[in-house]
């Protein structure tokens, strides 16, 4: 259960990034002191942020540029990508499209996956089925994405390896048959400015994103600067924002972590309002299991809560296809 926080840590992961993999890693001075920074953010707060991650600058501010240069298109070229069942849920949805808690949100997106052939894990695989929708214009959005992406899989590995010497094990406990083939989400988020003008209340009666959790096990959102909208909840039902630091990322544990770590750690919620008079953008890449893996609360987590198993298993694509085919209006 999170703590009554009231701000978000921010922890220097340079020591991690530099003993990756290393199998004395847990024995460094630096890597130790990074490992006990994020237990103590994963029990209080379920969120953090991250510097000295290694992604340059310039790459995540390109992310966001391209992605707003998408979000300025008119809607008929936007549309192009739309997204549907038949497609796998992937492309771009217009706002009020997506829906929390059966609530419309204010932003529009494009969701991605990672590409599932058919017959990949069966039936369970079968909604996601289909390659990922990019669009033509921007030219370089496709190779952008791609490259962030295979950054963002290799340090959420990385923040991982810390994690699972967190809770007690070794550096690549999580890994195998829990994240050796890891799964991976990336939604490119824009949030539109919330006036009368835009037919919204100003008082928050509309809210960008709904009050949620995450699926999987470890989120990187890379938001815009100078806009805070990110509120996070404390136990006592506070929102705490998370206001945007230049060259981190926010991080944030997920469901699937919650149940590994047999609760000692939390997927806490949380939602967006854009209050500011700019348009916001967001790109949040999510760090999963294998798609088929079962996930339970790991030996080590629950001999350090009494021997009890606190929490059940769950398979985590059956999870995330659950979340996937109801998140939508339509």
């Amino acid at each position: 259960m999170a703590t009554d926080f009231k701000s978000i840590p921010i922890i220097d992961i340079s020591p991690l990034v530099a003993k990756s993999d290393d199998a004395n890693m847990a024995e460094d001075v630096g890597v130790c002191e990074v490992v006990t920074q994020l237990d103590k953010a994963c029990r209080e707060a379920g969120f953090f942020y991250v510097k000295g991650h290694g992604i340059p600058d310039s790459l995540l501010r390109e992310v966001r540029d391209v992605t707003h240069k998408f979000f300025d298109l008119p809607l008929e070229e936007k549309l192009k990508i739309k997204l549907s069942a038949a497609t796998g849920y992937r492309g771009y949805q217009e706002v009020g499209d997506n829906v929390t808690k059966g609530e419309p949100d204010v932003h529009e997106a494009i969701d991605c996956y990672r590409e599932l052939k058919l017959g990949m894990y069966g039936d369970m695989g079968k909604p996601l089925v289909g390659p990922n929708l990019w669009p033509s214009n921007p030219q370089n959005f496709k190779v952008v994405m791609e490259q962030y992406i295979d950054l963002c899989a290799e340090l959420s590995r990385n923040i991982m390896q810390g994690i699972a010497l967190a809770l007690g094990g070794k550096f690549n406990e999580l890994e195998g048959h829990i994240a050796g083939d890891p799964f991976w989400v990336m939604r490119l988020i824009g949030y539109p400015v919330i006036s009368k003008e835009n037919g919204h209340d100003e008082h928050g009666a509309d809210i960008g994103c709904g009050a949620h959790t995450d699926y999987g096990l470890l989120t990187l959102v890379n938001q815009d600067e100078n806009i805070t909208a990110l509120q996070v909840r404390n136990h006592s039902g506070e929102w705490i924002w998370a206001p945007p630091i230049p060259g981190t990322f926010v991080c944030n544990i997920g469901d699937m972590l919650k149940i590994l770590s047999n609760g000692l750690y939390e997927s806490t919620l949380h939602q967006v309002i854009n209050k500011s008079p700019k348009y916001r953008v967001c790109v949040a890449y999510f760090y999963e299991p294998n798609y088929d893996a079962t996930i339970e609360p790991l030996d080590i987590c629950v001999q350090r809560t009494g021997g009890i198993k606190i929490l059940g298993q769950a398979v985590y694509g059956e999870h995330l296809v659950g979340k996937v085919t109801t998140n939508f209006r339509y």
